[in-house]
């Protein structure tokens, strides 16, 4: 529930709750959980989505895993979650309860158009595990998770007693308010809606998109941005103005880093691409001249801490002595930033 404070002589005094809804259609709901379980709303949890329902299909909305390999079912309602949602995720997890490894893969490749990839190293990459887990261990365990705007009195006695039997199962509510004419999305990450405060600057290593684009890099690089191109655009607007970015390249390492310099993301259409503008804090890599770079093994020496190296924002977050740590030793490396011819 969000809630806006009274004041009255320069004192807090008052709290009155705002209304909320949710979004207007089922579908758009699934489409932007589906999108941001990695990166956004699961901070520190995060779970890798490998299917959403089919049309006309008796599926559940999302399905994901975490980094166990355990298999966390969604079912989701715009608006009011009753009881009857209960029975519904569980119906689908009876269901899922008996999916092999070769059904997850199969599913994985639906949810990705047709993609030749392996569940298996896709899973390690994204959870940076040393070594894929067997598949035997994929799905030796289930979560079910029921989403909705606000739950009645039947819903939290359905979850109360289905938990009491040892399920693992729990509801999560989200909420749409609309203030001054803009909206603003509210949902409460399990276990404990850990996220680190979007208000403060940060430090954020980003990827340069080479699985992808080969040219991604000369766009940053030439341009001056940080962006993110097709359905990994959004990614962006998870950074803020002053942030510090670390450009990272696939194979090699960190190659340059700038500060956010703008507030707002803006939009290359021909590109298909949003990004945010960087002011240089190092020197960046010229097209046709050998540059130098800090390997991946360096910025862990640097840290002491490792990432989720396979995302296109690596996890987790730097704060700003971490930063400013590491763009010291990466200032050493590749040098300064040069000055205007």
């Amino acid at each position: 529930m969000l809630y806006k404070l009274g004041k009255t002589h320069q004192k807090f005094d008052s709290i009155d709750p705002l209304p909320f809804g949710g979004l207007p259609l089922e579908k758009e709901l699934e489409d932007l959980l589906a999108a941001n379980l990695w990166d956004v709303l699961f901070e520190g949890d995060e779970l890798m989505p490998i299917f959403q329902e089919r049309s006309w299909q008796p599926e559940a909305d999302i399905y994901a895993l975490n980094k166990q390999g355990d298999l966390v079912i969604f079912e989701l309602k715009r608006d009011n979650a009753g009881g009857g949602a209960v029975h519904q995720a569980l119906r689908y997890c009876e269901k899922a309860a008996h999916f092999g490894y070769g059904k997850l893969q199969e599913m994985f490749q639906t949810y990705n158009e047709g993609k030749a990839l392996d569940l298996r190293e896709e899973h390690r990459a994204g959870f940076d595990l040393e070594h894929p887990l067997e598949r035997a261990a994929f799905n030796t365990k289930q979560h079910l998770i029921v989403v909705g705007s606000a739950g009645d009195a039947a819903l939290i006695r359905n979850l109360d007693y289905w938990k009491s039997k040892g399920l693992s199962l729990s509801f999560i509510p989200y909420r749409v308010y609309n203030i001054g004419g803009e909206y603003y999305f509210e949902f409460f990450s399990l276990p404990y809606d850990h996220h680190s405060n979007p208000g403060s600057a940060k430090g954020v290593i980003f990827d340069t998109n080479l699985s992808y684009d080969e040219e991604s890099i000369w766009y940053m690089c030439e341009k001056g941005r940080v962006a993110a191109f097709g359905g990994q655009k959004a990614i962006v607007h998870s950074l803020r103005k002053n942030d510090t970015v670390f450009l990272c390249h696939k194979n090699q390492g960190i190659i340059a880093a700038g500060k956010v310099a703008t507030a707002k993301v803006a939009e290359d259409s021909d590109a298909d691409a949003l990004y945010h503008t960087l002011e240089w804090l190092t020197s960046k890599p010229t097209r046709g001249v050998p540059y130098k770079f800090m390997p991946v093994w360096q910025v862990k020496e640097v840290l002491d801490r490792d990432f989720y190296w396979a995302r296109t924002i690596k996890r987790p977050h730097l704060s700003m002595d971490e930063s400013t740590k590491l763009l010291a030793a990466l200032v050493e490396i590749i040098g300064p930033k040069m000055p205007p011819p």
